[in-house]
């Protein structure tokens, strides 16, 4: 599952945030993992008060958008963290952390979230690839879009040569583990809403027995 939000925030929205992450610490983005060798970016300071502002800010948006609650379907996720990209700064290839240990419950990472925050037009490099099988995905959003992934994804954010990266990502628990699954609870729910009154009620109950239904079977799994 790879599904891009286009409009996650608006540009006010981004421009408040920007305006208070240039306010902000920022420290070396391996403090929080100090092991990982791949790792090679600034992360806002944990301790810095304006890291819980535009957490609370992101968390409000994606808990208020449509798309993110059916794709995701959520339990938990950790506070949303923005991270900076200057010049020669990357991050290897890498999988997610299975567990996320933040308080008061440690999050176990299904989706991951990166949020866009920088105009691409003013840095070049610092895409962001995900690696499946022999193919690769490449995404590098527009301000205020969002991208969401399974955090089992082999990823990458390629080498910044100009400009600067600015993100936001967050680790999302969700109540359906396997991601096949939350797919098709999704897909079927997008039928439901765009054709249901294309079909018969008699029908679209049966559609709405089965999604419901198929939540039962999987929730918690």
């Amino acid at each position: 599952m790879f599904r891009i939000i286009e409009d996650l925030l608006s540009r006010g929205q981004v421009a408040q945030i920007l305006k208070i992450a240039d306010e902000a610490r920022f420290a070396d983005g391996r403090a929080s993992n100090p092991h990982n060798k791949a790792k090679n970016n600034l992360q806002i300071d944990f301790a810095d008060p304006r890291f819980q502002e535009t957490s609370r800010i992101l968390m409000q948006a994606l808990s208020q958008h449509r798309v993110f609650n059916d794709a995701v379907i959520p339990a938990r996720m950790t506070p949303l963290m923005i991270s900076r990209y200057k010049p020669g700064m990357n991050y290897g290839v890498h999988s997610d952390a299975a567990i996320i240990p933040v308080q008061p419950h440690p999050v176990r990472s299904d989706v991951s979230c990166t949020i866009f925050l920088a105009d691409p037009d003013t840095y070049e490099g610092g895409e962001l690839v995900a690696h499946l099988g022999d193919g690769e995905v490449t995404v590098k959003g527009k301000p205020g879009s969002a991208v969401l992934y399974p955090s089992t994804t082999y990823h990458e954010v390629k080498p910044v040569t100009k400009g600067e990266r600015i993100v936001a990502i967050a680790f999302i628990e969700s109540l359906i583990k396997d991601h096949v699954k939350r797919d098709i609870l999704y897909e079927l729910g997008e039928v439901i809403a765009e054709e249901g009154f294309n079909v018969s009620w008699e029908n679209r109950t049966r559609l709405e027995y089965l999604r419901n239904n198929l939540r039962r079977l999987w929730d918690g799994e």
